[in-house]
């Protein structure tokens, strides 16, 4: 469940096919995404095991604010009293994480979709119906407020806010749901953007996978799904032409 080393100091940790990242940055760590809530306990072990104490966690970014990323983020900040960050376009939503409305109703595209029925049982039995949401949150705007200092690319369609978050250094792209390598929705496997029975606006999140591409990432660490070390471009192209197909 924790893959280590997914990019340089980067770790993807899975539970319900929902990843958290971790970020070593120095003696601290930053986490990308708070996952369902059954990730609690294997996040402090994972804390643990890579050698950093709750008190080291310098910050949790959040790609953008629903549930199934913000599954414990309200208790990371209430008991480590980590600093969260989210977008100001997904702020209400980091909030209100059941708040958003689809471009196609959930319930009648999984029917018509039974591979997706398998993974989103899973996720509700990682606590995906019972997610708290987080209303103290700091913008994520400026890279050179934000603690690891990534390059903050704004990658909207999926959520109004969704951002992406480029680790230069590590030639690594933390992609959130802007682009995906399994799609729970639909149990599709490879890059591709999340079903519209999950995003807000299908065209606008095609649009957006340009911005990835430009980062000219080697590793594509996405939301779902296992990374991608074949290249930004690559993974884009696949994901525009499984949405041509979709």
């Amino acid at each position: 469940m924790l893959f280590r080393d997914v990019a340089e100091g980067i770790h993807r940790l899975e539970i319900a096919h929902t990843n958290t990242y971790l970020v070593e940055t120095g003696d601290r760590l930053l986490v990308v995404d708070a996952g369902l809530p059954a990730v609690w306990p294997h996040l402090l072990l994972a804390v643990h095991d890579l050698g950093y104490t709750p008190d080291r966690v310098e910050g949790l970014l959040l790609t953008h604010g629903h549930f199934d990323h913000v599954g414990t983020a309200a208790r990371m900040h209430r008991e480590w009293g980590t600093p969260v960050y989210v977008h100001p376009g997904d702020r209400h939503l980091a909030e209100h994480p059941y708040s958003y409305r689809p471009q196609t109703n959930r319930f009648g595209f999984v029917t018509l979709h039974p591979g997706g029925l398998g993974p989103l049982g899973r996720m509700l039995l990682a606590g995906a119906a019972t997610v708290e949401g987080i209303a103290d949150t700091q913008p994520l705007e400026s890279r050179a407020e934000v603690p690891g200092s990534p390059w903050i690319i704004e990658t909207p369609g999926h959520t109004d806010g969704h951002v992406a978050l480029h680790f230069a250094d590590r030639d690594a792209v933390i992609a959130g749901d802007a682009l995906v390598t399994f799609d729970p929705y639909t149990g599709g496997m490879g890059p591709r953007i999340v079903a519209p029975a999950a995003t807000a606006d299908v065209d606008t999140a095609v649009a957006s996978l340009d911005r990835l591409a430009d980062t000219e990432a080697e590793h594509v660490l996405p939301g779902h799904g296992p990374a991608w070390s074949l290249g930004a471009r690559r993974a884009v192209a696949q994901a525009r032409r499984a949405a041509g197909a979709a």
